[in-house]
């Protein structure tokens, strides 16, 4: 067991935050608090789409646990915490009548976290779209970007005055493509017409939400996208241009948008013949200034042409380099590159996040501990490719892993843990890990 980290907070400038992250449907419960049923919880009743047909009902009980919880991010310490609110707590029916409990628990849960001297992070959006809004066809309709401005406003009339940073949404790729073109999220559909639409919308609803907020006052908003390195499985012009459009879907499309420079040619040429009629109005509404980007970044991917294969003609191929219990690469150093490629290119001026940062382990307890070396070593590999962004010119502010506790990992159930801390989900004990001592050290001051 690896007793410390070689990063200390020492070793990052000194307004630098250090952080973790939850998502509210992942560990809140969704069966408490007067929540409404989400696109979340009908994806989990049908069989074959999450592992041990798990769902968020329960989750972690932070619902009732968050103070126990807050506590552990104190005892860390951490100095800012990033959570999400449930749009179907806020909103059972997605529009309409505010459920005043779900209000009031995310009113403590924010007087929580500055009691205890940290810094709230809140991302308004994090996948638990209200079923009522789903059935009427949910991010492919362009209605939702009033939907989504409408819930927006509640919230932050709420709890904005005491929140120091606001994503709208968390990593829109998973939002549209992973769950409209891929189908392993919910709403599980495999569609390219209803990817494109999604792909778009999910960006007008940012869009609109942005300029919503901005006009009741609102300051310090940004959005999380998740990159993911998009390697050519050979040197071959085919696998070549495989790994472009794959960048281009997944890395390109929404910071370009974002920055004023549209959709990038190379998924267009898939995405354009599906797009909604007179998507190009709605750029300038994308292009709404940020005040700063989250990033989220886990791992690569090797793509392969494949011509058999519809567009985008590719497949991905297993790559050699060590993997977490997700079967995803360990990749540190694309943590930097992807830094380094938007603040010199479509984030240039932005100050930025490490939004998300983790892995998965096959932890258990054994001896009331949790030894997970692999993760601290994870750890320490990309607080090194932070730090030498940040020695190369990049305005990283912070660095949030991900995440605080073991939780619902969505299609994976509660099959793969993410956690500093272990989660005994039969008796919800929390028993942190080695890895979240070893970072309590680090960050000690």
């Amino acid at each position: 067991m690896t007793d410390a980290l070689r990063n200390a907070r020492s070793d990052f400038p000194t307004d630098f935050l250090f952080g973790a992250a939850t998502a509210a449907y992942q560990i809140e419960g969704s069966g408490f608090g007067g929540a409404g049923a989400s696109h979340w919880d009908t994806f989990a009743a049908t069989p074959g789409n999450v592992v041990g047909a798990d769902d968020g009902a329960v989750a972690c009980d932070h619902y009732n646990r968050w103070q126990e919880d807050l506590d552990l991010m104190q005892a860390a310490g951490f100095d800012a915490y990033r959570f999400s609110t449930s749009w179907s707590r806020v909103m059972p029916e997605g529009t309409g009548r505010p459920n005043a409990e779900g209000l009031d628990f995310y009113d403590r849960l924010v007087d929580g976290v500055l009691a205890r001297g940290m810094t709230p992070f809140l991302t308004l959006y994090h996948w638990d779209l209200p079923s009522a809004l789903a059935m009427n066809g949910g991010w492919t309709n362009r209605d939702i970007a009033g939907w989504f401005a409408d819930y927006c406003a509640v919230v932050f009339d709420r709890i904005g005055d005491r929140v120091a940073a606001t994503a709208t949404i968390n990593e829109p790729w998973c939002v549209a493509w992973l769950s409209h073109f891929i189908g392993a999220h919910a709403p599980g559909l495999r569609d390219i017409r209803a990817a494109a639409h999604a792909m778009h919308h999910v960006l007008l609803a940012h869009g609109t939400a942005m300029q919503a907020l901005r006009a009741s006052g609102a300051k310090d908003l940004g959005i999380v996208l998740n990159f993911e390195t998009a390697s050519p499985a050979s040197d071959s012009s085919e696998d070549r241009a495989a790994a472009a459009r794959a960048d281009a879907i997944y890395n390109r499309w929404f910071i370009e948008a974002i920055a004023g420079q549209g959709y990038p040619a190379e998924a267009l040429e898939g995405l354009g013949p599906h797009m909604p009629a007179g998507w190009q109005a709605d750029m300038d509404t994308i292009a709404t200034p940020l005040d700063w980007l989250g990033v989220n970044y886990y791992t690569r991917a090797l793509y392969a042409a494949d011509p058999t294969r519809p567009w985008p003609r590719y497949r991905t191929v297993d790559g050699p380099l060590p993997k977490t219990a997700m079967g995803w690469e360990i990749r540190p150093e694309g943590l930097r590159e992807f830094l380094l490629r938007l603040a010199q290119g479509p984030a240039r001026g932005l100050p930025i996040y490490v939004t998300e940062n983790g892995m998965a382990g096959d932890d258990a307890v054994q001896d009331g501990a949790v030894h997970d070396p692999l993760r601290q070593g994870f750890i320490d590999s990309h607080l090194d490719a932070a730090r030498a962004a940040i020695a190369e010119g990049v305005d990283l502010r912070g660095f949030f892993y991900w995440s605080l506790l073991d939780n619902y990992e969505w299609a994976f159930g509660y099959d793969k843990r993410f956690g500093l801390v272990h989660v005994d989900y039969a008796t919800q004990a929390r028993t942190p890990k080695a890895s979240y001592h070893a970072l309590a050290h680090a960050l000690s001051r």
